[in-house]
């Protein structure tokens, strides 16, 4: 399997954990069988939706920069790959 298609798998599969960190986001933090909740279990609570929220920016993110790199142009992979000098000469 080429490189690139292992990296369109990887990027599959970021959005399938973003999709799943939704979820996570937007589950009630209270649910209706539970009684007084203390204030460190609604502070975990909050904490753990944030991140969930947090970790699903950071992966979309990679995901576009993964993108992009993939939907390049070869020319433009090739120029950046030239060293400072290479880049500049003419």
């Amino acid at each position: 399997m080429k490189s690139q298609d292992l990296k369109r798998d990887i990027i599959a599969a970021g959005y399938k954990a973003v999709k799943h960190l939704i979820r996570v986001a937007e589950e009630d933090i209270i649910t209706g069988g539970e009684g007084d909740i203390s204030a460190d279990r609604l502070k975990n609570a909050a904490a753990t939706k944030k991140l969930a929220i947090m970790d699903a920016f950071d992966i979309l993110a990679r995901i576009q920069a993964e993108q992009e790199i993939l939907d390049a142009p070869k020319a433009a992979i090739n120029a950046q790959k030239q060293g400072f000098a290479e880049g500049r000469a003419r």
